[in-house]
C-alpha cells in the first residue's frame, strides 16, 4: 500500500514539474522545446494538455493547439477555457464563439472571457447580447467588462446607465467608469465623475494624474499628484513620464531624486526620459547606476545609442546583455535599417530565434527602402503572422519602385485594408502615372465603406489636375467640403494645383486668398498656376508679395517664377531672380533650375548663351536640361546644335520615341534624307518603338479614356463609323487638313 502510494506521488511530481516546464517554455517563446518535454512525457494529465494548448497559443500555432485540442482523450472546463482562450489571443473571435456556443457547461471565466474579447474590439451589441444571457445576473467582473468597454468605446451614456443600475459597485465598477473618461481626454466628466466616487484607491488617482497629462496639462496633473494620500511607483513614474513628454526633463530627475522607493520601473523610466529628450550620455550614467537590469533597461540604452547614429557604441552593449531579447535585437537592426546596413542588420536578424512581427516588419521596410524587392518578398513570404503593417508595407514599397501590378496583387490579397491601406495603392498609381486608375480606386474605396482623409484627397486632386478633369476635381472639392477637411493645407494646396492645371486659375486665387495660414507650398502652388497659364507678370507679383511678408522662398518657388518668365518671355527678369537665387537666399540651381533657364534663353533665340551656361554647370545636365536645349534648337532651326543635344538626350532616354521623332522632323525640314533614315534606324536598334497614344475627355462628370488603334474598347466600331463620316463631311465642305488629304 505503501509502494502503491509512494509511486503515484513520484508520478504526480514528475506530471506536476513537466507540466510547469512547459507553461515556462511556451512564455519564453521556445515552442520546439515545450514540444520535445511534451511528446517525451511518459505520463500526462490533462493538465500537460492544457499547459500544451496555452504554449501553442501564445507563440501563434492556432493550428497546432486545435489538433491537440481534438485529440484530448478528455477535456475538463479549463480545456474548453484554454482553447477559446488560446483563438481570442491570436484575434479569432468567431472561432472562439463557435467553440463557447458549443460548451457541454461554462462557469464564470467561460463568459468573462468572450464578453472581454468583444468590449476589446468594439462589438458592444454582441458583448451586450452574450451579457443579457449570463446566468450569473449582475456579477461584478461582467458587468464591470461591459461598462470598461461602453466608456472605452465613448459610449459613456450607455456606461453610466449600465453603472448606476449594477446593485453592487467595487473600486474596479467606480475605476472602469474613470478610466472611460480619462482615457478618452474627457477631463471635465473624469474630474465630475471622480468627486462623486464613494470610495477611491490610489489607482482611482492615478488615473487623474494620467488624464491630465494625456491633455497636456502638466499643472492640473502636478496638483493632483500632490494631493494622492499615499503614491505609489505608479504615481510617481506616470508624473516623471509627464514631465518628459513635454521635455522638462530637469523636474523629472528632481522627482526622481525624491522618490522614496525606486524599482526597476522607475529607473527604466528615468533612463527613456532622456533617451526621449536626447541625452543619450546622461541615460548611461544612469544606467551603469542602477543596482538591478532588466531587458528594458539594456533596450532602452541601446535605442538611444542608435537614435544618436552611435551604432557600434549600440552593437557593443547589445553583445554585453546577459539575456537578449528581441526588442533589443530589433532596435539594432532598425539602426542598421536607418543607415542602409542591411546586410548588417540580415545577420542580427539571423541570430533571432522567435521574433516578433515588429522585428519582421523593420527587415522588410529595410530590403524595400533599399530598393531590395526580391529579399523583402522573400521575408514577407516567410512571415507565418502578418499584420496590416506587414501588407501595407510591401504595397507602398512595390509601388514606390514602380511596379504597380505588384502594388495591386499585394493589395488585392488583404483580407483587411484601413486607410493606410488605400493610401498607398492610390498614391502609388498617381506618381506612376495611373491617373484614372487612381480616380477609380478613390471610387471603390468610398464604396467598401472607407472614408478618405487628407493624403487620400491630395492623391485624387492631384490625378485631376494630370487629367484636367475640371468636373471630377469640383466634385472632390464638394466632397472635401462635406468631410471637414477644407481647412487642411495640404488638401487646400492640392486644389489650388487641380484648378490651376484645369485652366481654372479664378478658383485658384479664391482659394488661396481663403487660407488663413499659408505656408510656402502655398504660394508654390498659385505662382506655377500663373507660371502654367502664362500669367507670368501676375507670378511676379505674388512673389513680390511673398518676399513683402517675410515668407523665404525655396527650390521649388524659384522652379515656378523661372518658368513663368520663360513662357512669356521676361528674359532679364528671369535672369535676375537666377541670380538673386543663388546670391540672396544661397539656393543653389537644381537641374530643374537650370532647364528654366535653357529654355527661356532658348526661346529668346539666345542659343549660344544657353549652351554656355549648360557647359558651365556645376552639376550633371540631365535629360531635362538637354530636352530644354533641343526644343529651342527645333524652334530656331539650328541643326547642329540640335544634333549634339539629341545626342546627349538619347544618352539618358534611349528608349523614348518622342525624342528621336523630333529630330528625325528637324533632318526632314532641312532636307537630310540619309539623315532621317539614320535616325529611323537607330529607333529600331534601341528598341523605341512608337507607344500608341492615349487620349482623355470628360463628359458627364465621366472621365473616358481612348488608346490609338484600340479594337478592345467597347463602342469602337460606333466610333469608327462616325469618324468616317465626320471625315467625309469634312472633304465635302472643303475644311480637311492638307496633311490629311496627301
Amino acid at each position: 500500500m505503501k509502494s502503491s502510494l509512494k509511486s503515484v506521488g513520484e508520478h504526480g511530481s514528475y506530471v506536476f514539474r513537466h507540466n510547469l516546464k512547459i507553461t515556462q517554455l511556451g512564455k519564453s517563446g521556445q515552442i520546439d522545446e515545450a514540444i520535445k518535454v511534451f511528446q517525451h512525457m511518459t505520463h500526462k494529465n490533462t493538465v500537460t494538455h492544457n499547459s500544451m494548448i496555452s504554449a501553442f497559443a501564445k507563440n501563434g500555432r492556432i493550428s497546432d493547439a486545435r489538433q491537440l485540442f481534438d485529440g484530448m482523450p478528455q477535456r475538463n472546463i479549463v480545456s474548453w477555457n484554454s482553447m477559446i482562450a488560446a483563438y481570442l489571443h491570436n484575434d479569432r473571435v468567431e472561432e472562439a464563439r463557435q467553440l463557447f456556443d458549443k460548451m457541454p457547461t461554462r462557469d464564470l471565466y467561460s463568459w468573462t472571457l468572450m464578453i472581454t474579447c468583444y468590449t476589446r474590439n468594439g462589438e458592444l451589441a454582441k458583448a451586450r447580447n452574450l451579457f443579457n444571457l449570463l446566468p450569473y445576473k449582475w456579477n461584478p467582473v461582467c458587468c464591470n467588462a461591459m461598462v470598461a468597454g461602453y466608456a472605452k468605446n465613448r459610449q459613456f451614456d450607455e456606461a453610466r446607465r449600465l453603472f448606476d443600475a449594477m446593485p453592487a459597485k467595487d473600486l474596479v465598477s467606480w475605476n472602469s467608469m474613470l478610466t472611460g473618461y480619462t482615457r478618452n481626454g474627457e477631463m471635465r466628466l473624469g474630474l465630475q465623475f471622480f468627486e462623486e466616487m464613494a470610495e477611491r484607491d490610489v489607482v482611482s488617482w492615478n488615473l487623474m494624474v494620467d488624464g491630465f497629462v494625456e491633455v497636456g496639462d502638466l499643472n492640473s496633473s502636478w496638483e493632483f499628484f500632490e494631493k494622492i494620500p499615499n503614491p505609489n511607483t505608479v504615481s510617481w513614474v506616470t508624473m516623471l513620464c509627464g514631465f518628459a513628454r513635454f521635455g522638462k526633463i530637469a523636474e523629472a530627475r528632481r522627482l526622481f531624486d525624491q522618490m522614496p522607493i525606486r524599482n526597476v520601473v522607475a529607473w527604466n523610466a528615468m533612463i527613456a526620459a532622456y533617451v526621449q529628450n536626447c541625452h543619450v550620455d546622461e541615460a548611461i550614467s544612469l544606467f551603469m547606476e542602477m543596482p538591478e537590469k532588466n531587458s528594458i533597461s539594456w533596450t532602452t540604452v541601446i535605442n538611444g545609442y542608435v537614435r544618436m547614429g552611435k551604432l557600434d557604441e549600440a552593437r557593443q552593449l547589445l553583445n554585453q546583455m546577459p539575456y537578449r531579447n528581441v526588442a533589443a535585437q530589433t532596435a539594432m537592426i532598425s539602426g542598421y535599417v536607418q543607415n542602409k546596413r542591411m546586410d548588417d542588420a540580415r545577420q542580427i536578424f539571423n541570430q533571432i530565434s522567435i521574433r516578433d512581427v515588429v522585428c519582421w516588419n523593420t527587415m522588410i521596410a529595410g530590403y524595400s527602402q533599399c530598393g531590395r524587392m526580391d529579399e523583402a518578398l522573400h521575408l514577407f513570404k516567410q512571415m507565418v503572422k502578418k499584420d496590416i503593417v506587414s501588407w501595407n508595407t510591401m504595397v507602398a514599397s512595390y509601388a514606390q519602385v514602380g511596379q504597380m501590378d505588384a502594388a495591386i496583387k499585394i493589395f488585392e490579397e488583404m483580407k483587411e485594408k484601413n486607410i493606410v491601406s488605400w493610401n498607398s495603392l492610390i498614391s502609388g498609381l498617381t506618381q506612376n502615372g495611373s491617373y484614372l486608375d487612381a480616380l477609380k480606386s478613390f471610387m471603390l474605396m468610398g464604396h467598401e465603406g472607407q472614408k478618405p482623409d487628407q493624403s487620400t484627397f491630395a492623391c485624387g486632386l492631384s490625378s485631376c489636375a494630370h487629367l484636367a478633369a475640371l468636373q471630377v476635381g469640383k466634385q472632390l472639392h464638394q466632397l472635401v467640403m462635406k468631410s471637414g477637411y477644407a481647412t487642411d493645407l495640404f488638401v487646400s494646396n492640392a486644389l489650388i494645383t487641380m484648378y490651376a492645371k484645369c485652366g481654372s486659375i479664378s478658383s485658384a486665387e479664391l482659394l488661396f486668398k481663403d487660407i488663413d495660414h499659408f505656408d510656402v507650398v502655398s504660394w508654390n502652388s498659385l505662382i506655377a498656376a500663373y507660371a502654367l497659364n502664362g500669367n507670368g507678370r501676375e507670378a511676379l507679383k505674388l512673389f513680390h508679395k511673398m518676399e513683402v511678408e517675410g515668407v523665404a522662398p525655396d527650390e521649388v518657388t524659384f522652379v515656378g517664377i523661372l518658368s513663368a518668365c520663360s513662357h512669356v518671355g521676361l528674359i532679364d527678369q528671369g535672369l535676375k531672380l537666377f541670380k538673386c537665387m543663388v546670391q540672396a537666399y544661397n539656393i543653389e540651381p537644381l537641374a530643374e533650375h537650370y532647364a528654366c533657364m535653357v529654355d527661356l534663353l532658348g526661346r529668346a533665340g539666345r542659343l549660344e548663351e544657353a549652351f554656355q551656361l549648360v557647359r558651365g554647370m556645376k552639376i550633371n545636365a540631365n535629360a531635362g536640361i538637354w530636352g530644354a536645349l533641343l526644343g529651342a534648337c527645333r524652334i530656331h532651326g539650328n541643326l547642329e546644335l540640335a544634333k549634339f543635344a539629341a545626342e546627349k538626350l538619347l544618352e539618358f532616354e534611349p528608349h523614348k520615341t518622342s525624342n528621336y521623332v523630333l529630330l528625325s522632323n528637324m533632318q526632314a525640314e532641312a532636307g537630310r534624307w540619309d539623315e532621317v533614315a539614320r535616325v529611323r534606324r537607330l529607333m529600331k536598334e534601341k528598341g523605341a518603338e512608337k507607344q500608341p497614344g492615349w487620349s482623355w475627355i470628360e463628359l458627364q462628370n465621366r472621365v473616358h479614356a481612348f488608346l490609338s488603334e484600340d479594337p478592345a474598347h467597347p463602342r469602337a466600331v460606333e466610333l469608327c463609323h462616325i469618324l468616317r463620316s465626320l471625315t467625309a463631311h469634312m472633304r465635302n465642305t472643303g475644311d480637311m487638313p492638307l496633311e490629311c488629304l496627301l
